[in-house]
């Protein structure tokens, strides 16, 4: 069957293999199943991207840009659709879906006006000689992405490596599989035949796609899975781009207002019900406000589990993992002074909870959680605070709430990780990028850098030839 640019392939006939069934993490039922692709199809798609590749990468940066801009178009033309099938495979609330969509349109059109400016650089020899670079696109990109954003997410790896005249083949989350086929399905049209195509399946037709013919892997999920990733990389040769999973710290000085910290502190543990990669994973508190803080705290998870504002995790696996790190902790002797119990009823459902007298001996506070938990370990001094803060082996990104200035600056030069962000948990500047660390990754993943991510460049030496070949061209 001829691969073309609106086909997603699924693994009909030989490679069709088991389907992902799906079901609605707010009810339990069954929504669909979506096939899975096999060995076949996954090796089919890769040859067809290759096919494509050297056309596309020949193709006009300022055209690629066009065809960027109209996958946005269709994108926002089809955003009420996407963002119901978030909601349904996903439980993210509608609205929330939305303004995911929203960021990925926004985002196909950032790379579709940063692209055909993406430059090279010129250095200075001698007189009669000129040095410059050109980047060029490394050739077929495999995208591996995620269920908690899945759409602006995949929009921004997408944009980056298409802009740059790679082809891609973009495999969803198996947790939304009918998302990422109806995205491709929206945003294919917008190019050439073999140009971007969609694989669905679960971790082992990743894992095909790292381990056949590409040339860029690039990959937003746990570290567990990327590391698998790298080592894949490493031995075709194919340039990896990581960004894994977090435990990112929230460090709280004593001289903030506690109920203020408490508002920050509960935004970044509790939205999207704790399912984001930055999302505030460990806290520490300074003694001298602990206890208004952890006050504060207690009320606001208390708010969001009495206005049923708290959407479900994505599955019962994930409610499982979950609630096993809160076993630990109790266990262990913390304290849910809010949450911290499997609900009743259908659903995977899991309240805001909040976790006191927490130490670094539990899986809480050393691993990733990744959902509605703000586990809190009180501190005697900003330094003690800031030493357990770099401890560990994630280092995506940490918050520091603080209005000492020389303790901000210490915090900025000792923390091991990608983002450091102070007196907010969320926010930063349109077109910023960062650079994870330890097993949370490796590679910029956003921004104008992640162009760079997904080019080579090429070094062009230009000399003058001898005078005396001059002098033999005249007439």
């Amino acid at each position: 069957m001829p691969t073309t640019a609106v086909e997603t392939i699924t693994g009909a006939g030989s490679a069709e293999r088991a389907g992902i069934t799906i079901r609605n993490p707010r009810t339990g039922d069954v929504l669909w199943t979506v096939p899975e692709a096999g060995p076949e199809a996954a090796a089919r798609a890769v040859d067809v991207a290759r096919s494509a590749a050297p056309d596309w990468a020949a193709t006009a940066p300022s055209d690629r840009g066009a065809a960027l801009r109209g996958a946005a178009r269709a994108l926002d033309a089809a955003a009420r659709e996407l963002a119901g099938l978030n909601a349904s495979e996903t439980g993210r609330p509608v609205e929330e879906s939305l303004a995911g969509i929203a960021a990925g349109v926004s985002t196909l059109e950032q790379y579709a006006e940063l692209g055909p400016v993406h430059r090279g650089l010129s250095l200075r020899g001698s007189q009669l000689a000129s040095d410059y670079t050109v980047a060029e696109p490394r050739g077929v990109a495999a995208l591996l992405t995620p269920w908690n954003d899945p759409v602006a997410v995949a929009c921004g790896l997408i944009g980056a490596a298409l802009v740059t005249g790679n082809t891609v083949v973009h495999k969803p989350s198996e947790r939304c599989p009918r998302l990422g086929e109806a995205l491709g399905e929206v945003l294919a049209p917008a190019f050439p035949p073999g140009v971007f195509q969609t694989v669905t399946g679960g971790a082992g037709v990743g894992a095909l796609l790292a381990q056949s013919d590409v040339d860029v892997i690039a990959h937003v999920g746990s570290s567990a899975a990327g590391a698998h990733l790298a080592r894949a990389g490493a031995q075709s040769g194919a340039h990896v781009i990581r960004e894994n999973g977090g435990n990112d710290p929230l460090l709280v000085d004593r001289d903030v207002d506690p109920v203020w910290a408490a508002e920050q502190a509960a935004m970044g543990a509790f939205s999207n019900s704790g399912q984001i990669c930055v999302a505030v994973e460990r806290i520490y508190v300074h003694e001298a406000i602990a206890a208004e803080f952890c006050a504060a705290l207690e009320a606001e998870a208390a708010l969001r589990n009495g206005n049923g504002t708290v959407a479900p995790l994505v599955d019962g696996r994930m409610r499982d993992a979950v609630h096993a790190h809160v076993a630990d902790a109790l266990q262990q002797g913390a304290h849910a002074v809010e949450g911290g119990t499997l609900p009743d009823g259908p659903g995977s459902f899991y309240p805001a909870t909040v976790l006191t007298g927490c130490t670094e001996r539990m899986e809480v506070m050393t691993e990733e959680t990744f959902g509605p938990v703000a586990p809190v370990q009180v501190v005697t001094s900003f330094d003690d605070g800031l030493r357990l803060a770099c401890s560990g082996k994630y280092g995506l990104a940490a918050t520091v709430l603080s209005a000492n200035i020389g303790h901000i600056q210490q915090a900025v030069a000792a923390l091991p990780v990608g983002t450091v962000k102070i007196n907010e948990v969320f926010g930063g500047a349109p077109g910023g990028a960062a650079q994870p660390r330890g097993i949370s990754g490796a590679g910029f993943g956003y921004g104008p850098e992640l162009l760079d991510e997904f080019s080579r460049v090429k070094v062009v030496h230009i000399a003058a030839p001898p005078a005396a070949a001059l002098a033999g061209d005249q007439p």
